[in-house]
C-alpha cells in the first residue's frame, strides 16, 4: 500500500513523519560539489543549492587541476555528494585514501538484492551446419570441453586430429540455463574414424539426449529458446558472419566457473490467484513471460530464477502482489521517484516530464546527448530503472501524484522481447488518470514528443558519428541518421486509427507505416539505430570464481565431452 501525500491539512501523523524523514535525509547532504567540466556545462549554483537543500561548491576541473581541493573537502567528517558520474571511480579512490569510506550516490538507500548462483564446468555443445562449427570448436578446445554437432545434411571435411568429438544430429528441443542445459537430438550419429574426403557417420537414431553447460548455436536457423538473447549460456551467431561468430566464441570462452545472477522477482505463492479447485483463474504472468521462466504448479505458479531475465512484466501485471520486483523493490523505487520530483519542485521547476529508461540502452543515449549536444531539456527528468517493462500502474500513478506532467518511456527500436505488458499498463493508466481528472488524454506514452524525440535522435546521430569516425571504411564516414520514412520511423509503430501497438494485419509495418486506416506512421518508441545487444542478460552475471588453469588437458576434454555422447547412446 502506498499513500499519496496531499495538502498539509490532509496529512496524517504517519504521512508527516515520512515527509519529515525525506526532508531530513535531503538536508543531511550538507555539502555538494559540482563541476562545470572546464566551463563546458553552465551551472546555476543557487538553483542547485535551493533544490538540494545543501551548500553547493562549484569547481571547473575537480578531477585534475582542483583535485587537492577535493581532497581537503573529502577529509572533513561531513556528508559529501559529488555531482560527477564520469570520474566517480577516481573520486571514490581519493576519498578512501582520505579516510572516507564511500561517497554518497543518492539520498535514498537501496537494500541488497538476493542472488542465485550458476555453476558452469565448461562443457560446450557447438551446433552448426558446416565447417564453421568445427572451426569454432578448434578455437575453444584449449579452454572448454567441446562437442560439435553438425546439422544434416552437411558435407564437412574431417579434422586433421580428433581433438574433440564430432557428431551429426538435429536438435528437437532444448531446456535449461547456464550450467544445466538438456537437449533432445534426432538423427543422431557419431563420426566414423575412417572418414576420408568428408565426414562419414554411423547409423542414426532419434531421441538421443545430451547435457552441457553452454550452447553455441551456429546453425543460422530458429533459436532453441523463446527470447533467446535473454537466456544465459545460450549464444547465437550467423555462421556467415565471421566477426559475429568470433564474438560468440569469445563470450563462450569466458562462461566457465561460478556466476552470481540477481533474483529479479520476489514471489509469495500464498498470494497467487492462478488456480483454485483445479479451475484456472489468472494467467497474466504466464502470458507475458518472454523466457518461459514461469510455469503452472497446481494452485499457483513457479518462477525459475535461473531462467528469469528480469523484464518485470509479471510483477507489473500481477493483480494480487504475489510477484514483486526486487531490483530494486517497488517501495525503494517509489521513494526515489518521490525524492526526485519533490526536489525538482522545491528548486522551482514546473511541468516536469519523467523519462523512464534502462541503463543498458537509455543511459548511453542520454550520456551521448550530454557529451556531444546540449543534453535533455531542463524539464525532462531521466529516471533509471533496471528494465522499463518493470514499471507498473502504481509507479505511473505515483509519478502524477508527485507532480509529473507527463511520462515517457525510452525503448529500443528493436526490443529484446515483446512489450505487450508495458502497452497494457499504459492503456490502463490512461483510463485511470482520465477518470481521476488529469485531462482527456494523460501524457503517459511509449512515444516521445517532438522535442524529446529530436533530442534522442541527436544523441543517436552523435553515437553514429563517433562510431563511423573511427571506422576504416570510407563509405561509412560522415553517415547521418535522418528521420526518413523508411528508417527513423521506428520499426514498431502505433496506428492512430486502430491503436494497435504492433498491428498483425499491417502489411507495410516493415517500412514503418501503419494499417490502411491511417496514412501517417507514428513513432511508438524513442528511435535509435542501436541494435539490441546479444546476450543482454549477461550484463547482470557476475563471475565469482574461475578455474586457476584455463587450459584443460586433452584427455579431460575427451572424457568430459564424451559424457553427453555416452548419455545419448544409453537411451
Amino acid at each position: 500500500m502506498y499513500t499519496f501525500l496531499g495538502t498539509s491539512a490532509s496529512l496524517g501523523l504517519e504521512d508527516k513523519l515520512q515527509l519529515q524523514a525525506i526532508v531530513s535525509a535531503m538536508a543531511d547532504f550538507s555539502e555538494l560539489l559540482i563541476c562545470s567540466c572546464e566551463g563546458t556545462m553552465p551551472l546555476d549554483a543557487e538553483a542547485i543549492r535551493r533544490g538540494c537543500r545543501g551548500e553547493a561548491t562549484t569547481a571547473t576541473q575537480l578531477c585534475h587541476a582542483e583535485l587537492d581541493r577535493f581532497r581537503a573537502i573529502a577529509a572533513k567528517d561531513t556528508p559529501l555528494t559529488v555531482g560527477c558520474t564520469q570520474q566517480a571511480s577516481q573520486f571514490s579512490e581519493v576519498a578512501a585514501k582520505s579516510g572516507r569510506a564511500s561517497l554518497a550516490a543518492a539520498a535514498e538507500p537501496t537494500p541488497p538484492v538476493t542472488s542465485v548462483q550458476l555453476e558452469s564446468g565448461g562443457v560446450v555443445l557447438v551446433c552448426g551446419r558446416d565447417d564453421a562449427a568445427v572451426e569454432a570448436g578448434q578455437l575453444l578446445k584449449d579452454h572448454l570441453d567441446v562437442t560439435v554437432l553438425i546439422e544434416p545434411p552437411a558435407t564437412v571435411a574431417p579434422p586433421r586430429t580428433s581433438d574433440f568429438p564430432v557428431a551429426k544430429g538435429r536438435v528437437r528441443n532444448a531446456q535449461g540455463y547456464l550450467g544445466a542445459f538438456e537437449l533432445t537430438v534426432d538423427d543422431f550419429a557419431e563420426a566414423a574414424p575412417s572418414s576420408r574426403g568428408a565426414l562419414a557417420f554411423g547409423p542414426s537414431r532419434n531421441g538421443a539426449r545430451s547435457s552441457c553447460d553452454i550452447i553455441l548455436d551456429l546453425t543460422g536457423g530458429p533459436a532453441f529458446f523463446p527470447a533467446a538473447d535473454l537466456r544465459d549460456g545460450y549464444l547465437r551467431a550467423d555462421p556467415g558472419n565471421p566477426a559475429a561468430m568470433l564474438r560468440a566464441v569469445l563470450k563462450a570462452r569466458d562462461l566457465i566457473g561460478s556466476f552470481e545472477k540477481p533474483r529479479y522477482v520476489a514471489y509469495d505463492a500464498t498470494l497467487c490467484a492462478h488456480s483454485r479447485s483445479k479451475i484456472v483463474g489468472c494467467t497474466r504472468c504466464l502470458d507475458l513471460c518472454p523466457t518461459a521462466a514461469i510455469t503452472p504448479a497446481g494452485d499457483h505458479v513457479t518462477i525459475d530464477a535461473n531462467i528469469c531475465a528480469g523484464c518485470g512484466q509479471c510483477t507489473a501485471a500481477c493483480p494480487t502482489g504475489a510477484a514483486s520486483y526486487a531490483l530494486p523493490a517497488e517501495d525503494v523505487l517509489m521513494r526515489k521517484l518521490r525524492a526526485m520530483l519533490m526536489t525538482y519542485r522545491e528548486a522551482g521547476g514546473k511541468q516536469p516530464i519523467l523519462l523512464v529508461h534502462d541503463d543498458s540502452h537509455g543511459l548511453p543515449l542520454i550520456d551521448a546527448l550530454a557529451r556531444f549536444g546540449d543534453g535533455l531539456p531542463a524539464h525532462v527528468l531521466p529516471f533509471a530503472v533496471n528494465a522499463t517493462t518493470q514499471v507498473g500502474l502504481e509507479s505511473v500513478a505515483a509519478a502524477f501524484a508527485y507532480g509529473a506532467s507527463a511520462m515517457r518511456f525510452l525503448l529500443r527500436a528493436r526490443p529484446a522481447h515483446d512489450l505487450s505488458g508495458l502497452h497494457k499498463t499504459i492503456a490502463l493508466a490512461t483510463s485511470v488518470l482520465t477518470g481521476l481528472g488529469f485531462g482527456p488524454a494523460p501524457q503517459v506514452s511509449a512515444r516521445l514528443g517532438r522535442k524529446e524525440a529530436s533530442c534522442v535522435l541527436r544523441s543517436a546521430n552523435c553515437i553514429a558519428r563517433h562510431r563511423f569516425r573511427s571506422a576504416s571504411s570510407p563509405s561509412l564516414k560522415g553517415r547521418r541518421l535522418e528521420p526518413s520514412k523508411s528508417t527513423s520511423r521506428a520499426v514498431r509503430c502505433v496506428c492512430p486509427a486502430c491503436r494497435h501497438a504492433r498491428p498483425a494485419h499491417c502489411a507495410t509495418t516493415r517500412i514503418g507505416r501503419c494499417c490502411a486506416l491511417s496514412k501517417t506512421p507514428v513513432c511508438s518508441v524513442a528511435f535509435a539505430r542501436q541494435p539490441a545487444p546479444k546476450m543482454s542478460s549477461h550484463s547482470n552475471l557476475r563471475s565469482i570464481s574461475t578455474p586457476s588453469g584455463r587450459r584443460l588437458a586433452s584427455s579431460r576434454k575427451r572424457n568430459r565431452s564424451a559424457v553427453s555422447v555416452a548419455a545419448s547412446r544409453s537411451e
